[in-house]
């Protein structure tokens, strides 16, 4: 059954790559102290990364991430992030020049510790010990106390990652990111490179701009956006104790943010049905677009009904809030700008009973968990109800049940939903919805109409 999402909802669910902790009162010490800890990152900074991102999906930005596989304690020192953060500054300002685009930054950095495991133990010769799940868990040296998972790592990793940080910061907005700076941020390496007179021709080309600006009146040094850089953290969300402990309610807006990173992900191994790690990020927010841009309703309400305004971003790259009275809502169709990329929503919600509410919402998940095929790779609902008519019941008397094409099939348990059975291609998809809105013709004479709305070129 499905329930109510919180912070420690996760812990319901099927969690793989996880370590076992011998000493549940030493976890429940170490949880209690980072959750007393400051958050590493702030709800303010998680939105404008997510601006950022954007414009990158309106092809307004490029998005660049670099770091390590996975941090450790023993290479933690100040010369090691300044190399990683400005080799990144390398590839941004290359990419920037060549491209003409902005480039978002983002290290894999502040918090990459854990390492997923296909086994909890590891063998060498007659000895059996704990696999190493990372410096967050527990020591890479095979002996019984480097392997113990010892809760207290979490802990330690936090004030890494919090060191890690302020010198990010530091760099990101103290000069060193200023592109008057920009020879200086090559690697000893480099000049063993062959690429090492190109990068510096660049920057001289760089710097004779820079100067011609100066000469034409316009001072570098009064323009913030060559002063410093903006620059975001992320990591593989794995370790749940500590995901969980560093999640926070932000004061504005109600919602619930992880504090440990600006981006976070779910690795392969840890997306699959029935997935804690699943549930744990299903809570951090994500993206409202297609319910806003689409006026999308369940259970007699419609986001029309709750909609007060949301920000969006237009082809131009400029950002602006559109109230709902301008977006033109109708049954699933709005009249968002053409392109418009949505950003952030404002919802108005209506005073209650809590255990009333969370009742009613366990309701509903239930409802959805029982009709419909919410654990399969699905876009949700395919086609617009006709006027008068359900569209999944014209489905299914035109025969479509279990129809499939290529890795495509059109659901057993709710035939309005076009599944992802692990190898569909976007042209599968959308080759089978034609086929099954030519079958509806065929037998009904009604054209479906595609509530999916399809992007991109063929």
């Amino acid at each position: 059954m499905a329930s109510t999402w919180s912070p420690d909802s996760w812990t319901k669910f099927e969690a793989k790559h996880l370590p076992a902790y011998e000493d549940a009162d030493a976890l429940a010490k170490a949880e209690a102290e980072l959750g007393a800890c400051p958050p590493l990152v702030f709800a303010g900074e998680s939105d404008a990364l997510k601006g950022e991102l954007a414009r990158v999906e309106a092809g307004k930005a490029f998005l660049l991430q670099g770091g390590d596989c996975a941090e450790s304690f023993a290479e933690f020192a100040p010369d090691t992030i300044r190399d990683t953060f400005r080799v990144i500054l390398q590839m941004a300002v290359v990419l920037t020049y060549a491209g003409s685009l902005p480039v978002v930054k983002v290290g894999r950095m502040a918090g990459q510790f854990a390492k997923p495991r296909s086994s909890d133990t590891e063998t060498q010769g007659d000895v059996t010990l704990p696999s190493y799940f990372g410096d967050n868990v527990n020591g890479i040296e095979f002996t019984p106390e480097s392997r113990r998972n010892d809760p207290q790592r979490m802990v330690r990793a936090y004030y890494q990652a919090s060191s890690t940080l302020n010198l990010l910061r530091a760099y990101a907005g103290g000069g060193y990111a200023n592109l008057r700076q920009v020879h200086d941020w090559t690697l000893d390496f480099m000049g063993r490179s062959q690429w090492s007179e190109k990068f510096s021709a660049m920057a001289d080309r760089i710097t004779e701009a820079l100067d011609f600006m100066a000469a034409c009146g316009i001072d570098p040094s009064e323009l913030p956006q060559l002063q410093g850089t903006n620059f975001y953290t992320s990591h593989e969300a794995l370790l749940l104790p500590y995901e969980q402990a560093m999640t926070r309610r932000d004061s504005n807006s109600g919602q619930w943010y992880d504090s440990s990173a600006h981006m976070l992900w779910i690795g392969d191994r840890t997306r699959f049905e029935g997935s804690a790690h699943v549930e744990f990020m299903r809570g951090i927010p994500g993206t409202v677009g297609g319910f806003v841009r689409m006026n999308g309703g369940a259970y007699g309400r419609e986001t029309a009904d709750v909609l007060v305004d949301c920000d969006v971003v237009l082809r131009d790259g400029s950002l602006k809030t559109l109230p709902v009275a301008e977006l033109g809502y109708t049954y699933r169709h709005s009249e968002l700008p053409e392109g418009a990329v949505v950003v952030g929503a404002r919802l108005k919600g209506e005073a209650g009973d809590p255990a009333e509410i969370g009742a009613e919402m366990d309701r509903i998940a239930q409802a959805r968990e029982e009709s419909q095929p919410v654990r399969t790779k699905t876009g949700g609902s395919t086609f617009k109800n006709p006027s008068g008519e359900k569209a999944w019941q014209l489905v299914d008397a035109a025969g479509c049940r279990g129809m499939m094409r290529g890795g495509a099939q059109v659901s057993e348990k709710h035939t309005n939903f076009l599944i992802n059975t692990g190898t569909a291609t976007s042209a599968d998809i959308e080759q089978l919805g034609e086929d099954v809105r030519a079958k509806v013709r065929d037998n009904s004479g009604i054209e479906l109409e595609w509530e999916i709305q399809r992007v991109g070129r063929k």
